[in-house]
């Protein structure tokens, strides 16, 4: 029997493709660390396991396709509180973020139609683009300058008759670079002149260190009385250390995205319930949850940024958010190298997992050298981890030499 042409063409998740080797590493008893994927280690709010302990209804019923109306007042409150006009009628719940990513890009796209992204980008829009027929078309960005936008005009020359859109995050997956103002501004005045939609990734928000300081989409649309074109895609795997409770939202202004968010909601019934009532325990908590979480990355970040400046070649961007960075390593393929990790490699019974960077490109050939670490593990076990990575470079490169 044959299959679609999504066989040929649905990408595997770089961030999960080297799981069963990962798992053979284990077998051979080896510890792994596993800098692959955004998993927190920090503890869900209790709150949050608490109330769906608490949940006493004798039937688990069907809920609104648009999300509980308690899980709409709950984001728009948050919202709200940083300075976002959002009423709860504009929020929409999903099965994830995923979810309200796939719906932004179904509300948006008709098959082949052209959603712009800047690569490396966070690698399931990939996989979007494929489920909905979208055709994701990159535009590069450079590590040594930090990933930082690229001019207008190199945008704009990637603009054609069927883009209907811009996709970007910030905080951005893998970067870790945290759009400026006066960046969003420029994606806004593209989007004015081609009438176009910026749908915008902010899930990572509250991860930001240093200098620099989040401004939202929404913010800048809204002051530039152009809010009907953004979708917001949000979720609370990571501001609550809840990956696998699959809420998310996709927040816009837009009547007609929202009518029509609606109607794919209605397809797949209702977000689940449990998940909703932890989620809006979660947001009860918010303020006393969040800041000392932020402090304990930002530590996490800095750990990880002293292991690679011990790496000879290795460039590095400079993240100011989220909890990733993509370092170019001094090695000749990424994807070979985080393989080696787990088959050929290891230090006293220890190695590391990373995602191989090509994975977070469309564009053949890119991101060779380039690996993704997510600093979701304890300061000790990170500063292991970057002994042993800088043991496994040089190791690999003298197999190779």
């Amino acid at each position: 029997m044959k299959l679609s042409h999504r066989d040929q063409v649905m990408p595997a998740s770089p961030i999960r493709k080297l799981v069963p080797f990962a798992d053979e590493a284990r077998a051979r008893g080896l510890k792994v660390y596993h800098l692959n994927i955004g998993q927190p280690d920090i503890e869900t709010p209790p709150e949050m396991i608490n109330a769906i302990r608490d949940f006493s209804d004798k039937v688990l019923a069907y809920g609104p396709s648009q999300g509980l109306k308690e899980s709409q007042q709950a984001v728009s409150k948050y919202m709200r509180g940083l300075g976002l006009d959002v009423d709860p009628t504009d929020v929409t719940v999903t099965v994830g973020g995923s979810e309200a990513l796939m719906f932004a890009m179904l509300s948006v796209c008709d098959y082949q139609d052209e959603v712009i992204v800047f690569e490396p980008f966070y690698t399931n829009y990939a996989g979007f683009g494929c489920m909905t027929g979208a055709k994701l078309v990159p535009v590069g960005t450079d590590v040594a300058k930090c990933y930082r936008l690229p001019t207008v005009d190199e945008i704009e020359s990637k603009i054609t008759d069927r883009t209907r859109a811009i996709l970007y995050s910030s905080p951005g997956n893998p970067t870790g670079t945290v759009l400026s103002r006066e960046e969003i501004g420029r994606l806004l005045d593209l989007a004015v002149k081609h009438d176009l939609f910026l749908i915008a990734d902010e899930v990572y928000r509250e991860f930001v260190y240093g200098e620099s300081s989040f401004v939202s989409t929404l913010e800048v649309a809204t002051a530039a009385g152009q809010q009907e074109r953004v979708i917001l895609i949000d979720s609370i795997s990571k501001r609550f250390s809840a990956c696998g409770s699959r809420i998310g939202f996709l927040v816009t202004k837009n009547r007609d995205v929202r009518a029509l968010a609606l109607r794919f909601g209605q397809a797949r019934l209702c977000p689940p319930t449990l998940d909703q009532l932890s989620a809006i325990a979660g947001y009860k908590v918010i303020d006393k949850y969040v800041p000392p979480m932020i402090d304990e990355y930002r530590k996490r970040r800095d750990v990880v940024m002293d292991g690679l400046a011990k790496i000879p070649g290795t460039v590095c961007g400079c993240p100011e958010g989220a909890f990733y960075l993509q370092p170019s390593l001094p090695v000749d393929d990424g994807d070979e190298f985080a393989r080696f990790m787990l088959t050929d490699f290891s230090s006293n019974g220890e190695t590391v997992m990373v995602a191989p960077g090509s994975g977070f490109y469309v564009t053949p050939g890119k991101g060779k050298s380039e690996v993704r670490i997510a600093y979701v593990l304890k300061e000790s076990d990170l500063a292991r981890a970057m002994e042993i990575l800088a043991e496994g470079v040089a190791a690999y490169n003298a197999r190779n030499a």
